[in-house]
């Protein structure tokens, strides 16, 4: 005897599927895993039940189990909700290896797997069945629930994606406004600055042009003090030289004046003489004439001629006045 692990599936589809306890039907595959006992006992057994040679036979060994293990699996079904069932399929095989328990003629169950499950089409459904009925209305109800919390949830994520665009949108605007603000800010403080940097060596331009100027009309007026003291004192150098001049030849003219005087008077004083000596001649020749008569004469002459001096005189120092 071959003791040899079989595999044995039951597939239900369609029609065929099985039925839930809400009615409705899963198309479902199950593989069952089996294996002889490796006892004494089971051994006979197996081999009363199918024979030595078709111990491991699968064919053999399907047409033991299928029945079994088909009621089976349509009894757990009937326990439990599609949704559930499909939700928990460990809690499902193990209600199944539960339902088939351990009486299996000498075979031992090593394992259940549960290979396809879905919800069975609702076109493979017979609406004129009771059950399938039932089933249709449930995946309608539910269908249209889904397809409502669906359209919901499309319409709430549409929604929060808009919101979190407009926000997003606002958030950007807000900080484009912000960074304008910020480099308008920065513009007038820099032209700020540019205008007073501006102003300032305007100011400081100003003050420099007010002292060269300042500086020009001190060189100016130096200049022109200079200038006049320049002239002034070519003036005076000329006065002086003029005053000179005049000193000089107001030497020269009383030194000519005083040798005239001198020549004058020495004339005079010949003519004194000569006149002293005619008179003498004339007092020999005229004895009446009196002395009184003589000093008379003598007095007038010398006036007239004092006189004649002092004109002179105040000629010169007329003269000199207006030269200086």
């Amino acid at each position: 005897m071959r003791i040899s692990l079989i595999t044995l599936e039951v597939d239900r589809r369609g029609k065929e599927g099985l039925i839930c306890a809400d009615n409705m039907r899963a198309d479902i595959t199950v593989a069952f895993y089996l294996r002889v006992n490796e006892t004494e006992e089971d051994v006979l057994k197996v081999a009363k039940s199918v024979g030595v040679e078709r111990a491991s036979d699968k064919v053999a060994v399907n047409e033991l189990f299928n029945a079994k293990f088909s009621e089976a699996l349509k009894t757990v079904g009937k326990q439990i909700d599609f949704v559930k069932l499909f939700e928990n399929r460990s809690e499902f095989r193990d209600s199944i290896v539960q339902e088939i328990g351990n009486d299996l003629n000498g075979y031992v169950l090593e394992d259940v797997a549960i290979d396809y499950l879905e919800q069975t089409p609702k076109v493979s459904l017979d609406s004129s069945n009771i059950l399938d009925a039932e089933g249709i209305k449930k995946i309608t109800q539910l269908t249209a629930f889904q397809n409502v919390i669906t359209n919901e949830l499309e319409r709430d994520e549409e929604l929060a994606v808009k919101k979190k665009n407009v926000e997003t949108r606002e958030a950007m605007l807000e900080l484009e406004r912000q960074q304008a603000d910020a480099e308008a800010k920065q513009k007038r403080e820099i032209s700020s600055v540019i205008a007073r940097e501006m102003a300032e060596t305007r100011k400081i331009e100003e003050e420099e042009r007010k002292k060269s100027e300042t500086a020009v009309i001190m060189v100016e007026q130096d200049l022109a003090i200079q200038r006049e003291n320049q002239q002034r004192e070519i003036e005076v150098a000329g006065q002086n030289r003029l005053r000179a001049v005049v000193i000089e030849e107001e030497k020269v003219t009383r030194a000519r004046d005083l040798e005239i005087v001198s020549r004058e008077r020495e004339v005079d004083l010949q003519r004194i003489e000569a006149e002293r000596a005619i008179e003498l001649e004339k007092k020999k020749k005229s004895p009446m004439l009196s002395a009184s008569v003589l000093r008379s004469i003598k007095q007038w002459r010398k006036k007239k001629s004092v006189s004649k001096k002092f004109a002179k005189l105040v000629k010169r120092s007329v003269l000199s006045k207006h030269a200086c």
